[in-house]
């Protein structure tokens, strides 16, 4: 199925929000197939089925931040479960969650690394996803993405196609 045939009931939407020093939902990475502007602070951009997507939300009280967060999710095609996430409908496979800025920055700089060696974040295994979240939920640090595991997964997922 091409993106130009998806229909927008099989898409994944992501409402981002930008109220300066107050409220910021932002895509770190993921490619999306179309965009609804809202208003000046608000618009819904729309992912195709089985997109990796990183979504980031902060927001600051009048004390400072009271919420950092990032979810990297896989889109589901229509009839797949889901995890619902705010902001995203219907919801995604949530293969990352992370919060409170320690956690996010490591989870920033383990995307970084992936595209500092040439790789698009949103191409990569998301089974590499779940293993940052996993290491980083046990107080470890990650093994950075590779050209062999991508290599290695570039294969895996020809083979199944």
């Amino acid at each position: 199925m091409t993106e130009a045939r998806v229909s927008r009931e099989a898409l994944t939407h992501i409402e981002l929000i930008w109220h300066r020093q107050q409220i910021e939902h932002w895509i770190r990475f993921g490619r999306d197939v179309q965009e609804q502007i809202l208003d000046r602070r608000r618009r819904i951009l729309s992912f195709a089925p089985n997109s990796i997507v990183a979504y980031v939300r902060w927001a600051a009280g009048d004390f400072g931040t009271i919420v950092s967060r990032i979810d990297i999710l896989r889109t589901v095609r229509r009839g797949e479960g889901f995890s619902t996430v705010p902001y995203v409908r219907p919801g995604g496979e949530i293969l990352l969650r992370a919060s409170g800025w320690p956690r996010v920055e490591r989870v920033l700089q383990a995307i970084d690394a992936a595209e500092g060696i040439g790789i698009d974040a949103a191409d990569a295994s998301p089974d590499h996803w779940r293993h940052v979240h996993n290491r980083l939920a046990a107080g470890q640090a990650p093994r950075l993405y590779s050209y062999a595991a991508h290599r290695a997964w570039l294969l895996r997922r020809k083979i199944e196609a």
